[in-house]
């Protein structure tokens, strides 16, 4: 789980703070959304788990949708955009590719936020960050097999299916998690899922 999500869940084990940020109030949506879905964004209840008033809301919210703007435009900062940095670290492509499935299945295993987001993607402002997020990330798992050598076309396949592969994994994951391996099986698993995504057609 990213950290600051787990501040914002357990925002009084971070510390005392004189003055919470428009970010804090992000973070605090991001985490009512994985647990309670879009609903979950409400300004007292947020403002009772940040430990402040709603005056605190209102200083830099002008309302409720702004909030959900500034969480979504989070989500796809921490979600995508840093995740992606986190990958460029590592210069084999093969090896990039094997540790975003590997990490992201991982992460999204323990998190419930993607779940929650494609389950209200009926809502406007989640429709249009979920197909700027989907075309962000089919995109550079794409870059990543045209780094393998693929064709163009052939990689944005490729990086389609892969992507597929994810989400049908973690939908899975959190509606019924005993249907997958676990543990050592589970690394094993999405090993034989990317071997077979890299082996050449």
């Amino acid at each position: 789980m990213d950290m600051a999500l787990q501040r914002a869940r357990d925002p009084r084990g971070s510390g005392a703070r004189q003055r919470l940020t428009a970010q804090d109030w992000a973070d605090a949506a991001l985490a009512a959304i994985g647990e309670g879905g879009l609903a979950a964004v409400a300004v007292e209840p947020l403002a009772a788990r940040l430990g402040t008033t709603k005056g605190s809301f209102y200083w830099h919210f002008a309302n409720r949708d702004a909030l959900i703007e500034a969480a979504l435009t989070r989500w796809e900062e921490l979600g995508t955009e840093a995740v992606i940095t986190e990958m460029e670290t590592e210069p084999d492509p093969g090896k990039r590719l094997r540790r975003l499935l590997l990490r992201s299945t991982s992460r999204a295993a323990e998190d419930p936020l993607e779940v929650s987001l494609l389950a209200t993607a009926g809502q406007p402002r989640v429709a249009a960050a979920l197909a700027r997020v989907t075309d962000r990330r089919i995109g550079y798992v794409a870059q990543l097999f045209t780094e393998l050598g693929f064709a163009e076309d052939e990689a944005r396949r490729r990086g389609l299916l892969a992507y597929t592969a994810y989400l049908g994994h973690t939908q899975l994951g959190h509606a019924v998690p005993q249907s997958l391996p676990a543990g050592a099986a589970r690394d094993h698993y999405l090993n034989g899922v990317i071997d077979t995504l890299v082996r050449p057609g």
